[in-house]
């Protein structure tokens, strides 16, 4: 089986293709669904409105009176066909301080029977990869938690979660960028403003970063925020 044979589509409605890369989440999968995108980009298809890239998709948009369902697929083929058999890509690192003091701290360590200071030894000691941005704006999917950290989502959603709020659901881990509902356990807020409407580029994450908590106090999160920290 051949690149392009390895990827499955089908139609979204009568104006989208989606391309299933894989059934298994994983960086390699990530990257190729990263450069799919990419050479998307290059096409400068007027008829390709937009693309969205999640965990083993892409999902594309067209103007289905200018390019049909055949033809997107066609074009995406011959960009997988293109691929590099191994890919690297190139990635920004972040650093993201956290004042761990969230309301779900402690059900997240009786959770998992570990102490407190384990809980946020465990989430700040690795690193993390951007897999997606989604559900709110600038709202990134991380991987690479570690699988002691797993807690279920809350059983009732909180009706509002403070922006900067980093919290765990499952075995992901990932901060809210602005402030809505949301079942994720909080265990830390961060002060680093995640999404921003006024800049060109909105969200201070995208796919493909990596990234580290960093332990903070209450003093410096309050100083960072002060200072509008990410800006």
């Amino acid at each position: 089986m051949n690149k392009s044979e390895s990827v499955s589509y089908y139609p979204l409605g009568d104006a989208a293709v989606v391309a299933v890369f894989s059934e298994a989440i994983s960086e390699q999968v990530n990257h190729r669904i990263r450069l799919v995108g990419a050479g998307l980009d290059k096409l400068e298809n007027p008829a390709i409105l937009e693309y969205v890239p999640a965990f083993t998709t892409i999902t594309v948009y067209y103007n289905p009176l200018s390019i049909n369902f055949a033809e997107v697929v066609e074009h995406i083929q011959h960009i997988v066909a293109a691929l590099p058999e191994e890919i690297h890509l190139s990635s920004a690192n972040k650093i993201i301080p956290v004042w761990y003091d969230g309301p779900d701290l402690d059900e997240v360590a009786d959770y998992t029977g570990l102490r407190k200071q384990e809980v946020i030894r465990l989430h700040s000691e690795n690193e993390y990869i951007v897999y997606m941005i989604g559900f709110a704006p600038g709202f990134p999917y991380l991987g690479g938690m570690d699988s002691r950290l797993s807690t279920p989502r809350k059983p009732t959603p909180r009706l509002k979660i403070e922006p900067g709020s980093v919290g765990i659901a499952g075995a992901q881990t990932g901060i809210y960028p602005i402030e809505t509902p949301g079942g994720w356990q909080i265990i830390g807020k961060t002060p680093v403003r995640l999404f921003d409407s006024t800049k060109e580029i909105p969200s201070f994450l995208a796919a493909g970063d990596r990234l580290r908590f960093d332990p903070i106090s209450e003093a410096e999160y309050l100083r960072m925020k002060g200072a509008d920290y990410g800006d």
